[in-house]
């Protein structure tokens, strides 16, 4: 055999796994690039009302406007990427892009042309931006979304291939690879959080910009040193076509009766080289079932498949886009929750302008945007506790593996976010209060007084808004990979930040709405430019209120919903239905 190359040879080559050897790039590239993203968009609420001269509330819509369209473009970037490109050939142009994006924002602070002139203390003395200046900024908003929509999809599938997941080496790698991940996430949040958001509001927003620049474009180098050494997986086509054509030919089959005994009569037949584990047949949603009927017109191939699968589906098809239609309603629970986490980053924020951040007795003032690393800190310090202390007492008690079902998880977090927003609104209640009743600590520009109320008073919020991450936005995570076929995880990972994307587009819509429809009510408006004088506590009480209805419409969904492969065999209990009854245990 060894004299003869071409009997052992495949067709496929074989991979040489570099495993860790390859992670100074891929973990160095990431923590780069996670430091430059964030320290750009941590603060970029404040940059937008204080150099681009843009009011509050409309800056707050431009910021969940972006953000929801980034979060929407992961969907097509995993297409491209699934399909045309490959992750390294994205991860590439998608590093580059963000690159652009940074350098074109950090060009607006350091030219004095690209902004508005500086806006003294008096509204009326303000001018915003032109349309030049909007045009420019925007352009590299546009870049940044470019930049998400390859690098949030791919950045951790690309770094688990470098890893054998057939050794068992390879697992822990891809295990500990994950760990170092989310370290990374958190230490770049922290640090982008506090110092660089730091320099930006005290020092310079030329330099605090130009920092996030650099540090991705040591990323992009960090990241093209390491191809030789990297896995690069080829695209292989996309998923979503298989999709497609079940919907399609349901639709063309729609005058079919449904079959008596679906799990019998149902094509059925599954290509030795899916990776799809096979899925038995459930009741749900039988209309799809129509696109797996065969009919005297179907072809079958001589190794059993169909001939045209734009006119016959397999069984196993079918069941894989009820498993996508299964997640939808749970998926849109989801937008509905993170809406209260959408607040903490942008509305809280403008809480903490209009509070007292002095550290202590000093001088010293904690920039209004810092005040999140709480929530982060919360969600870093609380997901160890759970995992190491918390699932192995529930486990004992309930007997499952996780501790608690993954939809369990999700609701605590569904109803952890309804308490968030009632801290919240209780919090800004006192401080605006304290505003009006006492003496303040001066008068932050074209906003209002200064409570003297200690900012500190919204570390509350900020903490439960991390445990509802920890439960709700990991347990998401969790459940669409767990949920979706294996060749649809990309899809299920992108289809997390999508429904992040519903929340920032929802939460904007309902700050418009609630805007206008107060702006000449008798109780006057709920959102003004100063919040003392408006009254931003019965906004987060009409989120509570929303969070309530949206916990009960989960829980039904919940009652609903049937897990993958949960329970006994769907197929041998309707094969139960048509042999003779036999004796239970």
């Amino acid at each position: 055999m060894e004299k003869n190359p071409k009997a052992v040879t495949t067709d496929e080559p074989e991979i040489n796994y570099r495993g860790w050897k390859s992670m100074p790039f891929i973990i160095g590239n990431e923590t780069f690039e996670k430091l430059g993203a964030i320290g750009t968009l941590a603060n970029l609420l404040i940059y937008l009302t204080t150099v681009f001269n843009i009011k509050s509330i409309t800056a707050t819509n431009i910021i969940n406007i972006f953000n929801g369209t980034a979060n929407f473009s992961t969907m097509l970037g995993a297409y491209l990427c699934d399909t045309y490109f490959g992750r390294y050939k994205t991860l590439g142009f998608a590093t580059i892009a963000s690159f652009m994006g940074l350098l074109v924002i950090q060009l607006t602070a350091a030219i004095k042309k690209l902004h508005p002139p500086h806006c003294g203390s008096a509204e009326n003395t303000c001018k915003g931006p032109t349309a030049g200046q909007m045009a420019f900024l925007l352009t590299g908003f546009g870049l940044l979304i470019v930049g998400a929509a390859g690098i949030r999809p791919c950045n951790l599938a690309f770094g688990a291939d470098q890893f054998n997941p057939k050794t068992e080496s390879g697992k822990r790698g891809i295990s500990s690879f994950f760990n170092w991940y989310f370290f990374t996430f958190t230490f770049a949040q922290m640090v982008s959080l506090t110092l660089i958001v730091y320099v930006q509001s005290n020092v310079s927003w030329a330099i605090g910009l130009g920092i996030p620049a650099i540090l991705m474009l040591i990323a992009c180098a960090l990241f093209f040193m390491g191809s030789k050494m990297y896995v690069k997986v080829k695209a292989t086509g996309s998923p979503m076509t298989s999709v497609v054509q079940v919907l399609v030919v349901a639709v063309k089959k729609r005058g079919l009766n449904p079959p008596e005994q679906p799990w019998l009569s149902l094509f059925n037949h599954l290509p030795t080289s899916s990776i799809n584990a096979k899925l038995s047949y459930t009741d749900q949603f039988r209309f799809l079932d129509k696109a797996a009927t065969m009919t005297p017109q179907d072809q079958i191939n001589p190794d059993g498949s169909s001939a045209n699968p734009w006119k016959l589906c397999t069984m196993q098809q079918v069941e894989e886009v009820k498993c996508l239609v299964r997640v939808i309603p749970i998926w849109t629970a989801a937008i509905i929750y993170y809406i209260a986490i959408v607040q903490q980053n942008t509305l809280a924020v403008f809480q903490a302008v209009q509070s007292d951040r002095h550290f202590g007795n000093t001088n010293f003032q904690i920039p209004a945007a810092s005040y999140v690393v709480f929530l982060m800190l919360s969600l870093t310090l609380f997901i160890p506790i759970y995992d190491r202390i918390a699932v192995p007492f529930l486990r004992k008690i309930t007997g499952k593996e996780g501790g608690i079902t993954i939809l369990q998880r999700i609701g605590i977090g569904i109803f952890l976010s309804v308490i968030t927003m009632i801290v919240s609104a209780l919090v800004e209640e006192r401080r605006r209060t304290i505003a009006l009743t006492k003496p303040t600590l001066g008068i932050v520009p074209r906003k209002g007084a200064i409570s003297s109320m200690s900012a500190l008073w919204l570390v509350p919020q900020l903490v439960l808004a991390g445990l509802t991450e920890a439960f709700a936005s990991v347990g998401q995570v969790e459940f669409y990979y767990k949920q979706f076929p294996e060749n649809m995880r990309s899809i299920g990972g992108s289809l997390f930040y999508c429904g992040m994307a519903g929340s920032s587009y929802l939460s904007s819509f309902l700050i418009s709405i609630i805007h206008r429809a107060t702006k000449n009510a008798a109780t006057g408006n709920w959102l003004p430019e100063d919040l003392n004088k408006g009254r931003l506590d019965y906004f987060y009480y009409t989120i509570a209120a929303l969070g309530v209805l949206n916990f009960g419409y989960f829980l039904v969904c919940a009652k609903w919903y049937k897990y993958k492969g949960d329970s006994k065999d769907t197929l041998e209990v309707n094969l139960g239905s048509t042999l003779p009854q036999k004796t239970t245990v």
